[in-house]
This record gives structure tokens, C-alpha cells and sequence, in this order.
């Protein structure tokens, strides 16, 4: 059995990280001590292991509610209910790339147009771009 701190330590997150997953219902305690430490066992420890991993490749929360579900009750659920969560993770990602990447060249537009010099903001070409409306700015976008 662990206590808390003990399996913070194992899996290298917070003991509030812990909290946190029980109170969005990730994970139970197995028990408390007669102190009223949580206790947890080499299942919770898989458990929290698999939420871990499953929150450092992006999933959410509520997807990993979802995944650890299906992982529960396996014979229940096919792999293409796995692949159809971890595709829609992936598209979402995917979506998010796109808009950093217009974003990366919108700044880069910004930044490229500026001469950066010590003279006053008042002709500064990245607040011109910003502040007018049929600027070249706005087309990448």
C-alpha cells in the first residue's frame, strides 16, 4: 500500500495532482489508514500510471474518464471506440498545429516588417497593422 505522498513520488506528480484526479472521479483511495491517510495499491498505482501517460500525450480529463472506462470493462468495447477517441484527439491537435502556425506567420509578418529601432512608436509598423483593418496582416489570417 502507498500513501499519498509515497505515490506522488513514484510517479513523479503532486500530491494535489492526486486530489485533483480523485475529485473528478479518476481515482479512488483503496482505503485510509486508521489515521485517515489515503492508501492506495499496486492497482491505483496502474491506474494513475495509465492516467498519467494518457494526460502527457494530450487527452483530456473527461477523455481519459472515458478511455479508462472502456479500459475497465475491455470485453465490453471494441478498439475502434479507442481509435475513434485517440483519431478525434489527434484532429484536434492537428486543428491546433494549423492555428499556431498562422499565428507563427502572422507574427513573423509583424516582426519581419518592423525595423526595431530606438525612435518613437508613432509610425511603429506592427501597431499600424494592428490597428488597421485592410492591412496585409489581416490576409494572412
Amino acid at each position: 500500500m502507498y500513501k499519498i505522498g509515497e505515490l506522488s513520488k513514484v510517479l513523479s506528480v503532486s500530491t494535489d495532482t492526486l486530489r485533483y484526479y480523485e475529485k473528478n472521479g479518476l481515482l479512488k483511495p483503496s482505503g485510509r489508514s486508521e489515521s485517515g491517510y489515503r492508501l492506495y495499491n499496486d492497482n491505483d498505482l496502474r491506474c494513475l500510471q495509465f492516467i498519467v501517460r494518457a494526460k502527457s500525450i494530450g487527452f483530456s480529463l473527461n477523455e481519459i474518464k472515458e478511455l479508462l472506462s472502456i479500459n475497465l470493462e475491455k470485453q465490453d468495447h471494441s478498439c475502434g471506440e479507442v481509435k475513434s477517441l485517440t483519431d478525434l484527439k489527434l484532429a484536434q491537435v492537428e486543428a491546433k498545429i494549423m492555428e499556431l502556425t498562422r499565428f507563427k506567420d502572422s507574427l513573423r509578418l509583424l516582426s519581419d516588417a518592423c525595423c526595431g529601432g530606438e525612435e518613437a512608436a508613432i509610425h511603429c509598423s506592427i501597431l499600424s497593422a494592428l490597428e488597421n483593418v485592410d492591412d496585409s496582416f489581416n490576409r494572412v489570417n
